[in-house]
């Protein structure tokens, strides 16, 4: 007899004696149940009863979760949608009502002596003014429709001036379009300037608070784009 047919033959024969062993303590363990029943059943209902508890509690709370996210996603649209509805109005100001509707919520929001440059040559200060708390504030407003992207050159002019030329102690470079690139935000970040998106700027228009608004800096939801190369 070969090697193989004695390992096959050994291996039906430990299957038979595990099928026996397996079927002796199947008996012994309905033996012992139906000897102990009044001790088994309470177990087994308080077990049965908890899975199903616990189970019903597991769907209640994905359910939940469930609920809670599809509400926040309902509302950060809807934010998104009041965003634009606000901004249609901006859209349609030229770029000099825009200079002076920026300046309008700086004086909103508490800035005091806020000037409007309103012409060329204003070495990127379009508005002046200062925050509540003494703070000089210069601002460059660029009216760019939503779908461009402020471009590295004009960060890079308005970071050439907004401290060297005016003194800034807040810059900030609010736009209509919806991003700026990965270099111009880059630079904002690194030159300390406070980046203002058309998301960011829907909310301000909305009656958020600009001292609010400058922590974020380039951040924010709605229909903000990722900045491009």
């Amino acid at each position: 007899m070969t090697a193989r047919r004695r390992l096959g033959r050994l291996k039906k024969r430990t299957r038979r004696q595990l099928k026996g062993w397996g079927a002796v303590v199947a008996l012994a363990a309905a033996v012992w149940v139906a000897r102990h029943w009044s001790v088994v059943w309470p177990v087994l209902v308080a077990v049965v009863a908890t899975a199903v508890v616990g189970g019903a509690g597991w769907a209640l709370w994905r359910a939940h979760r469930f609920e809670v996210g599809q509400d926040r996603a309902w509302r950060a649209q809807e934010e998104a949608r009041a965003r634009e509805l606000s901004m249609a109005e901006v859209d349609a100001l030229s770029w000099q009502e825009f200079e002076k509707y920026v300046a309008n919520l700086c004086q909103r929001d508490g800035c005091t002596n806020v000037v409007v440059s309103g012409r060329s040559g204003d070495l990127g200060a379009d508005v002046i003014g200062y925050l509540a708390d003494g703070r000089k504030l210069v601002v460059q407003v660029k009216k760019y429709a939503p779908h461009r992207s402020v471009s590295s050159p004009d960060m890079q002019r308005f970071v050439g001036t907004a401290r060297p030329e005016h003194g800034a102690d807040v810059a900030l470079f609010v736009t209509t379009c919806r991003s700026f690139t990965r270099d111009a935000l880059g630079l904002a970040l690194r030159q300390d300037v406070v980046a203002m998106h058309r998301d960011l700027l829907g909310s301000w228009v909305k009656g958020a608070h600009l001292e609010t608004l400058i922590p974020l800096n380039g951040s924010g939801g709605g229909t903000r784009r990722r900045p491009t190369a």
